[in-house]
């Protein structure tokens, strides 16, 4: 029987994944102030110093949690164009993932909401709700411009309201699961934003 040696690039990778899991699992289980790159290592069996040489420090261990607990959290939107479809896919994509969410995607939210009292996090989180609010004013001018979308609305209003409402629902779905049906909530809200924006 013969083994697969794994490239030096899958090894890296592997292990990254495994020392942001680690990480994710940690600020779950015990608040962000809880993490360190010990035991960050520690918890995915690595040491400290190879946390250190994939990361550097604390603050860039969780500037890549940010982006990778971020990344493809609503899956088939960015091959889409900009304009009503996408926002409302995303949207409805959005609740619907919040009622499978998995711990780096509980980590994000939970980082998020920390981020309003810690300095360290703050620059990361305005960063990422900045790039968010960003694809959402592109899709409302977009819609705008094609018109599908009313003239008078504000892509600024717009995306600032959106993404107060879709990380409320996180937060509220983390604090009490089970008062949230993300199936029924979905279609309610991604018809409100339909109904708000849409060209009669």
């Amino acid at each position: 029987m013969t083994t697969v040696r794994r490239t030096q690039k899958e090894r890296r990778e592997q292990a990254e994944a495994a020392l942001l899991g680690a990480a994710a699992e940690l600020v779950v289980e015990q608040g962000v102030r809880s993490l360190t790159l010990a035991r960050v290592g520690e918890r995915a069996g690595y040491s400290r110093g190879l946390v250190t040489h994939h990361f550097g420090s604390k603050q860039a261990l969780l500037e890549r949690l940010a982006r990778a607990s971020q990344a493809g959290f609503v899956p088939g939107v960015h091959g889409l164009p900009p304009g009503l479809d996408r926002l409302l896919r995303l949207i409805d994509g959005y609740v619907g993932a919040l009622g499978q969410v998995g711990v780096l995607n509980r980590a994000f939210l939970l980082l998020w909401a920390e981020a309003t009292t810690a300095p360290d996090l703050a620059p990361i989180f305005r960063e990422r709700d900045a790039a968010f609010r960003a694809d959402l004013r592109e899709d409302v001018a977009a819609g705008i411009a094609d018109g599908t979308i009313r003239p008078d609305v504000v892509p600024d209003e717009v995306a600032i309201a959106v993404v107060g409402q879709l990380r409320g629902v996180g937060l509220q779905r983390l604090l009490d699961p089970g008062v949230i049906d993300t199936e029924r909530l979905r279609r309610s809200v991604t018809e409100h934003w339909r109904r708000a924006l849409a060209r009669s």
